[in-house]
């Protein structure tokens, strides 16, 4: 399984979500690898705790370097070995395996998603990880990039036929967020555009498979019925409200339940501190159990073959 998480906007959690649902992914059992592709800010080795690449691979040893035909092998870590964090790496002999690979500190996007040696070397890049892990997560930049172009025509079925390639778009709830979704998807130079474009004189895919494929996940979501006691019964109702439209909004934008992977709570540790949520940060009393489950609750639909059913 192939999976892209994308945005359009930038802060929706996007990597620090998809970094825990790989680590629950290895709780599970799954070997897991997370692919950097977030050309502008490669920062996945600060999420997972992996100071020499916290800011992304040195120069010429990373994703970007890769695609460019620089070198043959980016680089890989092995999280629970890599990690600065004492409590992650104590568990690097339980669950499936963990791997990041980063991109090139300050690498950006100067590289043509038209260039087919660099479509050729992300085929064989992800070809190689498929047959690896179970699951293979690419984050991907925000909005309408070159990482999303690249991502579309390498995984097109006349390039990988028969596999399991899936894009999770994630949106703070929030009717801008929702809007911009709906737009990443459905607008100019959005998924279905794009991925429906002939390149050869034949489309990379149907609309119809390509919708098949995509998934919505909603973070930081608020429970406006659960207000700490500050807010008053007029705001309190404003906020139902609010949360109603919003619900209406995503079920117009065909953003509504039946494509909805899932949803994580508001989470004042990463408000904080973007990171890894351990069992022992929850049993600390540090992080929320909601979050977490929150978390094991994506990692199970997300492999559970169930959730792909056409919509």
């Amino acid at each position: 399984m192939i999976v892209f998480a994308t945005s359009d906007k930038g802060g929706t959690g996007r990597s620090v979500t998809s970094c825990n649902l790989a680590y629950r992914l290895g709780l599970r059992g799954t070997s897991t690898a997370y692919v950097d592709f977030d050309f502008g800010s490669p920062t996945a080795g600060a999420l997972f705790e992996i100071s020499k690449v916290d800011k992304g691979a040195e120069p010429g040893r990373g994703l970007h370097s890769y695609l460019r035909g620089e070198i043959t092998d980016p680089q890989r870590l092995d999280v629970r070995v890599a990690t600065d964090r004492e409590a992650l790496r104590s568990r690097r002999s339980r669950g499936g395996k963990l791997f990041l690979l980063p991109g090139d500190e300050g690498g950006g996007e100067a590289m043509a998603a038209e260039d087919p040696q660099v479509v050729r070397r992300c085929i064989d890049l992800l070809l190689e990880l498929d047959a690896a892990f179970k699951v293979v997560i690419v984050d991907l930049s925000a909005g309408r990039s070159v990482a999303m172009q690249i991502a579309l025509e390498a995984t097109a079925p006349k390039y990988m036929p028969d596999k399991e390639v899936y894009w999770l778009l994630f949106h703070r709830w929030t009717r801008q967020h929702i809007m911009a979704a709906h737009g990443l998807v459905n607008g100019p130079k959005g998924l279905i555009q794009t991925g429906t474009a002939e390149i050869g004189r034949q489309p990379l895919y149907t609309e119809r498979e390509l919708r098949r494929r995509i998934r919505f996940v909603r973070t930081a979501v608020p429970r406006p019925g659960e207000q700490p006691e500050t807010v008053s019964g007029p705001q309190a109702a404003w906020l139902l409200r609010q949360d109603a439209a919003l619900r209406s909004l995503a079920a117009e934008y065909r953003l509504g339940a039946g494509s909805l992977l899932g949803r994580t709570p508001v989470e004042p540790v990463l408000q904080w501190r973007e990171q890894i949520i351990l069992d022992a940060d929850v049993s600390a009393g540090i992080a929320n159990r909601e979050t977490v489950d929150a978390f094991e609750d994506l990692a199970r639909k997300l492999i559970a073959e169930d959730t792909w059913v056409p919509i």
